[in-house]
């Protein structure tokens, strides 16, 4: 069970956000994890993905007058999304097992 970098960030954001994990959170969330702006086609793009591989599903939220009457659309992480989590911090924390903290000083 492979799970990309992006996938990971998104999922992580998802699962941090809880019933909070809509579009414009995930995207603020992956914004303040990674310091750069993600495009809403790109996120819902990446999002599309994750429901197709069975490691999130969705359902729209409650109509709202401050939204013109448009509805959210939430997401959760499926028990096969958190399998994947898992695998992936499992190989990094093979990979990075044995590797020393990295200490760097000012002009190396």
């Amino acid at each position: 069970m492979k799970v990309s970098i992006t996938e990971q960030l998104l999922l992580l954001s998802i699962w941090r956000l809880d019933d909070q994990a809509y579009g414009f959170k995930i995207r603020e969330l992956v914004a303040e994890y990674t310091g750069k702006d993600v495009a809403f086609g790109t996120l819902y793009n990446n999002l599309d993905q994750l429901i197709k591989k069975g490691y999130t599903v969705s359902h729209k939220g409650e109509s709202t007058a401050v939204r013109g009457g448009k509805r959210k659309v939430y997401y959760q992480i499926t028990e096969k999304g958190f399998e994947a989590l898992q695998a992936a911090r499992d190989m990094q924390d093979r990979l990075w097992g044995n590797v020393p903290k990295m200490a760097f000083t000012k002009g190396e």
